[in-house]
């Protein structure tokens, strides 16, 4: 007999032999658990697709692939098989070419989603800049009469026509 590797209701992450938690409803309906996390969060009957570190709520959000025909490959199976070397063979061969597939799959839907994201950062980080630009650009810069040293403040304030006025009384 094989032991299998479940999935956790909740979070969906593999449950292997000997680990986690096994809930058993009234109506016989088993509710295999990962942690006792998994298992509080569905004591208090909360919904995974509202929980944001589940992978329904990664799903639902689109963050990750929802539709794929590499999926069908993942459902379990109850029919019990004969073993035959060669159909396990080129089993475990699908199964690799499978999962590349479904790597391939996954970081170009990661790509597109992430295409708009720089262009949203790059125009957030500008809004922060002009926001803040008083914290980069020195006032002296910006305005000369701010100036530390007072002969320099008093020339900047002063006319021409005062300026000439001083070299005559000199």
């Amino acid at each position: 007999k094989t032991m299998r590797i479940e999935k956790c209701y909740f979070c969906s992450k593999p449950v292997y032999p000997g680990h986690g938690m096994l809930f058993v409803r009234n109506d016989c309906k088993q509710f295999r658990l990962c942690s006792s996390k998994c298992r509080k969060f569905f004591n208090q009957k909360k919904n995974p697709r509202k929980t944001k570190w589940t992978k329904a709520f990664r799903k639902s959000a689109g963050k990750e692939l929802e539709l794929d025909p590499s999926f069908e490959f993942e459902k379990k199976r109850n029919r019990p098989l004969k073993y035959d070397r060669e159909l396990m063979g080129t089993t475990l061969q699908a199964m690799q070419k499978v999962k590349e597939i479904k790597q391939k799959r996954e970081t170009r839907h990661y790509k597109q989603r992430m295409s708009g994201a720089k262009k949203n950062q790059r125009e957030a980080e500008l809004r922060e800049i002009k926001q803040g630009i008083d914290l980069i650009v020195s006032p002296v810069a910006v305005d000369p009469t701010k100036v530390a040293v007072p002969s320099l403040v008093k020339a900047a304030n002063k006319t021409p026509k005062q300026q000439g006025m001083e070299t005559a009384e000199d």
